[in-house]
């Protein structure tokens, strides 16, 4: 059976026809609505006859492969019959913020190009001689249009079609012949290893089947079970002849990359053949963080679409795995930007391992795949209980009153339009500042900013007549960082509904004005119609429904909880639930807390992990326990911590020594997730609280709204955060099936019915009355290796 290779009309223009720098300046990425508008309304205006958006699709034996090419034009008008209304025609139609005389002395390759492929196509299904094209270019803010009109024949308009698809053509039988190398690798492919896990054969069937029926499914996994080969492997076998176009391996953080990446290496051991590309942020690959990107500043975006299509190809000979080192290797190679070759590639990859930014936020999501190019695509979302505040993070938007005034002195004389308008901006919002002061600092109100959002349209608009003249200027940095900002905010601004607030603090003497999604679960519902089935799995989804409802999961999504696969007398599960530690009770159960610690550390030598709810209550059981723990090695975790930090504390826990190592750690932090102890590299954790995340503006908001909507204010503001980053700390201890550790957990309310029922099902955990009990039961864990309940 022949290869089917199908691309749109845009890309296959783009392919062949490419040519010049990466940017020709600044571009008003934010005004996509505005285009749309602007599209809408000129296909409206036209006479009778036109019809708006007409799909044409014209497929070629190819002789090896067939190549299907498919587009939508803009408009067609076919006059009425018996009527002397004119010509046939084609309409492109595109929107600019530039000048629409340059259209007049410069042609664009690309955009006729596009107009002339859709001229062949639809005049060929007509039986046409000859047909006319109409280019279109409509100013967005003017509305002022300059229509370019030509007439072509039919035979110079396949000439040229022709011409297209014979360069294209080497690049499909690429495609296509790696597409039948992949296909065959991934029906040749078995398991990697001897056996699965006990559970994990269970997740990686429960995850196939779900992409089968192309649906949702959460799964609640404990760590060392196996989770990421769980979810990749199924996911594997469903590309291609299965009809799975790409693979989405969204993370929230650097570490959980990495082991995608190995996981598939992995699977590439054992025969796979896999094109795989792990895509790096901007800022951390740039090659020239001093210049603007644009082929003026900056040699790799100069004569980018010259070089593109022989980088990409390059690499796509040479490599599968398009990792970080590989791509910025090859860029400089062939001297063109690695983010944006690294976008390229990813047309190509069939799993991209990301940040869950490249599919949810609104600001940067991956337009390329999930407006233009839609396909059957799958999302497998590790970590997912971190979705909830990293959406919340994504769905909201923030400003400030200083970058307006501060931007206001700097263009005073160059555009004193602008300059207006930004003195309009900070009195409105000196307004709310004096509002906040007479509140005593912070204000809410379930309405959006009504006052400041025309101004801030005028800001962009002012901002972006200047910003496309691409001038040099000292202010120029300060202004296009204060563009994209307002742009985010007015994007999140056109979606505020019932599930957001606004906020308004008062910092020092500047003021921030923040649109804040309480609830994500809409926006993150819309997002997840960009991908054909989505896998959440994650150490901590309990309870599952609160996690169903948050991420804007569908009624039908299935759930899965698995069991530890390991022995359970590996684990001595301890829970000291005379002491309290809420905040009104720290101070008198400092020494009760103290004690606690030093009973569980104390009989054996090791490394072990103390976790807090707060950097403050840390330093006060750290001042205590210091003078009993000086023949040991100490580290504190502190505030902001970077990579490079955070990997040199971890480089600590080697192996066991002759003293022990002692790490004082904040819960729900760097230390929290997302690291691998394995074996004596980490003895025992000892948690200290129920995790709550601390009282503040924004909780007590979104307490307050799940108060109003569900009853459950406290459970979804506190409660259910606050018990995932105990077990994400918990489960720092027990990583393969060979590890042995204990876990402590202090707090009265472990031993309670509302929240032991949050524990998983496969904890067992033993309450202690004291530091005695725990340190004669740890003691003898160690030493006899027997389960605590039986020492």
């Amino acid at each position: 059976m022949k290869e089917t290779i199908q691309i749109a009309v845009r890309g296959l223009v783009a392919h062949v026809l490419g040519s010049g720098d990466l940017s020709y300046g600044f571009r008003a990425a934010s005004r996509n609505v505005d285009a749309i508008r602007m599209h809408q309304k000129i296909q409206k205006s036209r006479p009778d006859g036109y019809q708006a958006e007409v799909t044409v699709t014209h497929e070629m034996d190819a002789g090896d492969l067939i190549l299907v090419v498919s587009g939508r034009i803009d408009g067609v008008f076919e006059p009425p019959p018996d009527t002397e209304a004119g010509r046939v025609f084609i309409e492109e139609i595109k929107t600019t913020t530039g000048d629409l005389e340059r259209y007049k002395r410069e042609e664009n390759p690309l955009h006729w190009g596009q107009a002339k492929a859709y001229g062949w196509m639809y005049g060929r299904d007509r039986g046409l001689s000859d047909i006319d094209i109409h280019l279109t270019y409509c100013h967005l803010d003017t509305g002022r249009q300059l229509t370019l009109k030509r007439t072509f024949s039919l035979a110079e308009l396949e000439s040229f079609f022709t011409n297209l698809i014979t360069r294209y053509l080497a690049w499909a039988r690429t495609l296509a012949a790696w597409h039948a190398l992949r296909d065959d690798s991934i029906q040749a492919l078995t398991f990697p290893f001897p056996d699965y896990r006990p559970g994990q054969r269970n997740m990686a069937v429960n995850t196939y089947n779900a992409i089968r029926q192309h649906t949702q499914l959460l799964v609640q996994a404990p760590t060392g079970i196996g989770k990421t080969m769980a979810a990749l492997f199924p996911a594997v076998k469903s590309i291609g002849r299965e009809g799975v176009s790409k693979v989405f391996y969204l993370t929230a953080r650097t570490t959980a990359r990495s082991v995608a990446e190995k996981a598939l290496e992995t699977l590439r051991a054992g025969g796979l053949r896999i094109k795989s590309l792990t895509i790096t942020a901007k800022d951390k690959t740039c090659f020239d963080t001093e210049a603007a990107c644009n082929g003026e500043e900056c040699a790799y975006a100069l004569g980018f679409h010259d070089r593109i299509q022989a980088a990409v190809e390059s690499l796509f000979s040479a490599n599968d795995a398009f990792h970080r080192t590989a791509v910025e290797t090859s860029a400089e190679s062939h001297r063109v930007c690695p983010f944006e070759f690294s976008l390229e590639l990813a047309r190509w990859a069939d799993v991209i391992i990301c940040d869950y930014n490249y599919a949810f936020d609104p600001r940067v999501f991956l337009r390329r795949f999930f407006l233009e190019e839609p396909d059957r695509y799958v999302f497998l979302i590790d970590e997912a209980h971190n979705l909830v505040d990293r959406a919340r993070d994504m769905f909201s938007a923030e400003i400030f009153k200083k970058p307006f005034l501060d931007l206001r002195r700097s263009v005073r004389d160059r555009l004193p339009a602008l300059h207006k308008t930004l003195g309009r901006i900070n009195r409105c919002i000196l307004s709310y500042r004096k509002r906040c002061e007479a509140a005593g600092g912070e204000v809410s109100d379930s309405m959006p900013p009504e006052q400041l959002y025309p101004l801030l349209r005028d800001c962009l608009f002012k901002a972006e007549n200047w910003l496309t003249q691409n001038e040099p200027s000292p202010f120029r940095e300060a202004l296009l960082e204060l563009y994209f900002v307002v742009s985010g905010f007015i994007k999140i601004y056109e979606s505020f509904d019932e599930s957001y607030v606004t906020c308004m603090e008062k910092e020092g003497m500047d003021l921030r004005v923040k649109l804040f999604c309480m609830n994500p679960a809409s926006q993150l519902e819309a997002a997840l119609t960009r991908c054909d089935a989505a896998v959440f799995f994650s150490a901590t989804l309990t309870p599952a429904n609160y996690f169903q409802d948050l991420l804007g999961c569908s009624e039908t999504a299935g759930v899965l909880a698995l069991d530890s696969p390991f022995p359970e007398e590996n684990l001595c599960l301890l829970t000291a639930g005379r002491i309290s530690t809420r905040y009104r009770d720290r101070g008198k159960s400092l020494p009760a807390v103290a004690g606690s610690i030093l009973a569980a550390i104390r009989p054996k030598t090791g490394n072990y992990l103390l976790f807090f709810p707060s950097y403050a209550y840390l330093e006060q059981v750290h001042g205590i326990l210091s003078p009993h723990l000086q023949e040991a090695d100490m580290l504190i975790q502190a505030p902001g911590m970077g990579e490079a930090d955070r990997e040199c504390f971890l480089g600590k826990f080697s192996r066991s020594g002759i003293k022990s190592l002692i790490g004082f750690v904040v819960m729900g932090g760097i230390f929290g997730e997302g690291i691998d102890l394995v074996g004596e590299r980490l003895s025992g954790a000892v948690v200290v609280g129920v995790g709550l995340p601390g009282i503040s503006f924004e909780n007590e908001l979104i307490r307050e709204y799940f108060a109003r909507t569900n009853e459950k204010g406290f459970e979804y503001a506190y409660m259910y955060p606050g018990i995932s980053r105990v077990l994400q700390a918990a489960g720092r201890v027990i990583r393969s099936e060979t590890d042995r550790g204990v876990v402590l957990l202090i707090d009265e309310r472990f031993e309670t019915p509302r929240y032991r029922n949050l524990l998983p099902a496969h904890w067992h955990p033993h309450p202690m009355g004291n530091a005695r009990q725990i340190e004669f039961l740890v003691e003898n864990f160690w030493k006899a290796g027997l389960p605590a309940d039986s020492a």
